[in-house]
């Protein structure tokens, strides 16, 4: 839907840092908040990073902006008709990388094992996979412990890389992101996609100009001959630049600026709930924390404290005051459009402070305690100031959380290191399928699963449980074994959901796009007007 509102007054143009030029009609300028934290498409499983990684390399079956699935450099795929445990694709012909390298079934081979390595963020949509073998130069087979059958759903995001490129490099490994490894495919790209990485200056301007050999020239738009990408942190700048004319699009467009932004002349702003919810996580599992005033004990690991928690977050006001009335409070860490969710699940429990400083005086923290919140401040939709507005709302049961906000580049590793008590996480979940929530989130963290499980929460009877969601076949038996999962989770209170985030993206009049519930933006389905 499009929503318009009054005007924006004089932009602020002497804080941005672009330079207003004259461009052709067919040069997008793209801003948004965040910038893409690396270049290699194995090791972040990040939006704005696969988001930068979906104009360069490409997956064997994509989403489209109406999150649709539809073929990639995979033309064809169903399960074998010989064995229920084996994925048949047949891929693309006559595609090439940027480099010229010709694309085959040992490129797909070498990224699916690639995509499933330690150092990969990307390994638990693989999990159930055993063996990914080539069967011919354009045939690939997924061999999944028992059958798998929404494995294509967990493929979208994937990237295809050259293995020649790759090995030719040093890069056969994905980047080691969270040990603060720097490598040659962090820095470079060759993939098939719709456009060619340029030039790239990291946290200043990307340069992408549109593939003359792509495979899909005449099936998309592809209306954008070259992308200009400028990260903007910064809220007034970002809205500046793009009353300015500076730049053509920006993805999040400030909630306090909505209504300037879209009745200026020649501007829209398109807005749809986004597929993410905003939570906050804790350190439930270690014996003493690191940055709080209790001596030997964590006030996390008592159940009762996290309840006070939960009960002390005003969901509502921070939707009001925070927000601007654009997020939806929820009671779950799953999106509505997600199989799992339900209304009754969504249903987030009442604010009740009273009730609140009960639990905490059960739990023995009549007195309350202090604790160290992490916080992202360039990541997701006023994080900073949701962190802030929960600093206040826990003092009213006497917990002081002392803020420490910090750039995603620097808070996202406090979360694979385990080293954060208490941080604000979001999780959109582009499988459309509760499994993606509990493998990342819930799941004991090894070498397969739970790389985004902060929290050292580790329940064997709840991991065996997720594991067999890879390999049922009954929906209904499944369906109810994420019902059953969704109990214990919020019996147990290891995340405080707040809410799901609106999207709102501006944009200006001469292009034209759909909003990506994901977030994802992919520009060879830009039109012009």
């Amino acid at each position: 839907m499009n929503t318009r509102f009054a005007a924006f007054g004089a932009a602020l143009l002497a804080t941005t840092a672009l330079t207003a030029t004259a461009v052709s009609a067919e040069t997008l300028r793209w801003a948004r908040a965040a910038e893409a934290l690396t270049l290699d498409p194995h090791a972040q499983n990040e939006g704005p990073t696969t988001t930068l990684m979906h104009q360069i390399y490409e997956p064997l079956i994509l989403r489209n902006m109406a999150g649709e699935m539809e073929p990639a450099l995979a033309t064809s795929w169903g399960p074998s008709a010989d064995d229920p445990n084996v994925w048949v694709f047949t891929l693309r012909e006559g595609v090439t990388f940027h480099g010229g390298e010709e694309f085959d079934s040992a490129d797909a081979v070498f990224s699916l094992n690639r995509a499933m390595s330690e150092t990969s963020n990307f390994k638990e949509l693989l999990s159930s996979v055993t063996e990914v073998r080539a069967t011919g130069p354009y045939t690939v087979e997924i061999v999944t412990d028992g059958p798998n059958p929404l494995l294509p759903n967990n493929l979208t995001n994937i990237m295809i890389m050259d293995e020649g490129w790759a090995v030719a490099n040093g890069a056969e490994a994905a980047q080691d992101y969270a040990a603060g490894e720097d490598t040659f495919s962090a820095r470079n790209a060759n993939g098939t996609g719709p456009y060619v990485l340029t030039s790239r200056e990291a946290d200043v301007r990307t340069v992408l100009t549109a593939n003359p050999d792509y495979w899909g020239i005449g099936e998309f738009p592809l209306a954008a001959s070259e992308i200009v990408f400028t990260p903007i942190q910064n809220p007034a700048t970002r809205v500046a630049a793009l009353l300015t004319g500076e730049v053509d699009f920006i993805q999040d467009v400030p909630v306090q600026d909505l209504q300037r932004v879209a009745e200026a002349d020649g501007i829209e702003v398109i807005t749809a709930p986004q597929n993410r919810v905003i939570f906050f996580g804790m350190d439930v599992a270690s014996d003493d924390l690191e940055l709080d005033n209790v001596e030997g004990a964590n006030p996390f690991a008592d159940v009762r404290v996290r309840q006070a928690m939960d009960i002390a977050i005003n969901r509502e006001a921070i939707q009001q005051v925070v927000m601007r009335g654009q997020s939806v409070p929820a009671g779950v860490i799953s999106p509505p459009p997600v199989n799992g969710w339900t209304p009754e699940l969504d249903e987030y429990p009442a604010y009740d402070i009273e009730a609140a400083r009960a639990l905490m005086a059960e739990a023995g923290y009549a007195d309350g305690f202090s604790v160290q919140l992490d916080c992202p401040n360039d990541r997701y939709i006023n994080d900073e100031a949701i962190c802030q507005a929960a600093v206040g709302m826990l003092a009213q049961i006497g917990i002081t959380a002392n803020l420490s906000a910090l750039p995603r580049a620097q808070h996202f590793p406090l979360i694979a290191n385990s080293e954060t008590d208490f941080y604000l996480l979001g999780w959109g979940v582009p499988t459309y399928d509760a499994e993606y929530i509990f493998n990342f989130l819930y799941h004991t963290r090894d070498e397969g699963r739970g790389s985004w499980n902060g929290t050292g929460y580790s329940n064997p009877e709840m991991d065996a449980m997720i594991e067999s969601l890879a390999s049922n076949v009954d929906l209904e038996a499944r369906n109810a074994t994420i019902a059953e999962l969704f109990a214990m989770a919020e019996a147990e209170t290891i995340y405080i959901p707040i809410h799901n985030q609106i999207l709102n993206w501006g944009i200006s009049d001469g292009w034209s796009t759909l909003v990506d519930a994901d977030d994802q933006v992919k520009f060879k389905y830009f039109e012009t007007n």
